[in-house]
């Protein structure tokens, strides 16, 4: 429903990786409240949970002052009304009085109701986030280009850095720029890279996106300086199957101008043990290049 009177600027993360601010998009009051707790950082969410919870209590403990329909509480003293309140809404059951006016049972009553619920939101709150699947994948800082079997080419790693394997693993990698129509309109494109592989049954260890700069790529004729100009920015999903989880799990990165390097290529990262019976991931070289031939198309 879009029916707020006072609509706020919000900074969200377009699908290029970089701020939009959005403003005059009017949106309801509390309209996805479970989806912006979810979101919101873990400090944020427990200050927000601390602070009703202090609140509500501070509203019954007024109620109970008040109303003077506690028993053993002295009339003059707030505090005793305030801790009777915590252990009301906690049903801890150890309760310092006992309430003796109607009104004082009808809070206590709705008090343990109210309780009950929030305590169980809050428990349903935190499982939903703890047990939010999520990938643990590892992006090479610099996307690189040169030629690969006689073809220039763009490529970057990635990393599982789990002991497990993500399984029917698949990345989309989007090359987004802005651009001028012949209108002299100014828009954001994007274009969809093809990869020589971008599906892999079984990823463990790394993995090289190549995507073939050919006259078909949009990326034909780049220069780091026709990228800058352009805001060019390229954009990397993954997703595939948790082998423990049994839940897919996402993972993204996003490759800026600057990150783009001409002429250099990844060093290997495996190698043959010294007995020869298997291999060797060297994850100190993941972001290390050398220089290589490049011809641009």
């Amino acid at each position: 429903m879009l029916n707020r009177r006072n609509p706020l600027p919000r900074t969200i993360v377009g699908p290029d990786g970089l701020p939009y601010l959005r403003r005059n998009l009017r949106e309801a009051l509390f309209c996805d409240l479970y989806y912006q707790l979810t979101a919101i950082r873990w400090p944020l969410l427990l200050a927000l949970l601390g602070i009703g919870f202090v609140a509500a209590n501070l509203l019954f403990a007024s109620a109970y002052f008040l109303d003077h329909g506690l028993k053993s509480v002295r009339a003059s003293d707030f505090s005793e009304a305030f801790l009777f309140s915590i252990q009301a809404m906690s049903t801890v059951g150890s309760l310092t009085a006992i309430p003796t006016t109607l009104l004082a049972n009808v809070l206590f009553t709705v008090e343990t109701l109210a309780g009950l619920l929030l305590f169980a939101l809050v428990a349903g709150l935190t499982f939903a986030r703890f047990s939010r699947p999520t990938a643990q994948v590892r992006f090479s800082r610099q996307a690189v280009v040169a030629d690969r079997d006689g073809v220039p080419c763009l490529m970057f790693r990635m990393a599982n850095v789990r002991e497990n394997r993500i399984l029917e693993a698949e990345i989309r990698v989007t090359f987004v720029c802005t651009d001028v129509t012949r209108e002299g309109e100014s828009i954001r494109r994007f274009h969809d890279l093809k990869l020589v592989r971008n599906h892999n049954a079984l990823f463990a260890l790394t993995w090289t996106a190549i995507h073939p700069i050919n006259l078909r790529s949009p990326l034909r004729g780049t220069t780091p300086d026709s990228l800058s100009a352009r805001e060019a920015v390229i954009v990397v999903s993954l997703t595939g199957l948790d082998e423990t989880l049994l839940q897919t799990v996402p993972a993204r990165h996003v490759y800026r101008a600057e990150d783009l390097r001409f002429g250099v290529r990844f060093k290997d990262v495996m190698k043959h043990m010294d007995d020869g019976s298997g291999w060797v991931v060297d994850a100190s070289l993941f972001d290390e290049v050398i220089e290589s031939p490049f011809h641009p198309c």
